[in-house]
Parts: C-alpha cells; structure tokens; sequence
C-alpha cells in the first residue's frame, strides 16, 4: 500500500504530455512517473487503427508467402522478389512490436 507522497514540479506542456503517454500506456499518471524513474519498459497500448493495419500486414505477409511458394518451381527469380517483400513486411510488423 503506497502512503508516501512525491511531488516535482513541471511546465503546464510537460504535465499535458505526461498525462497523454500515460493514457496511451493505459496506465495511471503516478505509474508512468514511477516506472520512468525507475526506467522500466514502458510499452504503448495499439489503437484499434493500429492494430487492425497490424493485421492486415500479417495478411498481406502470408499472401505474399503462399505466393512465393506457388512461383518456385515455374519462375525461381519471382518466387525470390515475393519472398523478399514478405521478409521485409515480417521486419516490420517485428518493428511494430517493439
């Protein structure tokens, strides 16, 4: 149980700002001021905007994946440039994770 008070000052921009990170990580303002200070991860939840483009790349991967595959035998050198576009989409939905 926490009964102990912090308190430091900031600009009325900073205060905005702090508030706004903390929503967007889904937690409260003293939790984003406490895991910063202690420099935890501090991870921002996905709009749904953001996770519904996340799953629509996760698709276009796997379509461009099945597509590869069907190329290989019949034409290797397109079935390569297929490959290559899903490798870099799968870079960056591993980016999207970060």
């Amino acid at each position: 149980m926490k009964k102990t008070y912090i308190k430091f000052r900031c600009s009325i921009y900073e205060k905005k700002l702090l508030k706004k990170r903390a929503v967007r990580a889904g937690i409260s303002l003293s939790e984003y001021c406490r895991y910063s200070a202690f420099e935890n991860a501090i991870i921002e939840r996905l709009t749904s905007e953001q996770l519904a483009q996340y799953q629509m790349l996760v698709q276009y991967k796997n379509n461009f994946t099945r597509i590869s595959n069907m190329f290989k035998k019949s034409n290797p050198k397109l079935a390569s440039e297929v490959a290559a576009l899903a490798e870099e989409i799968r870079n960056h939905l591993y980016n999207f994770k970060k």
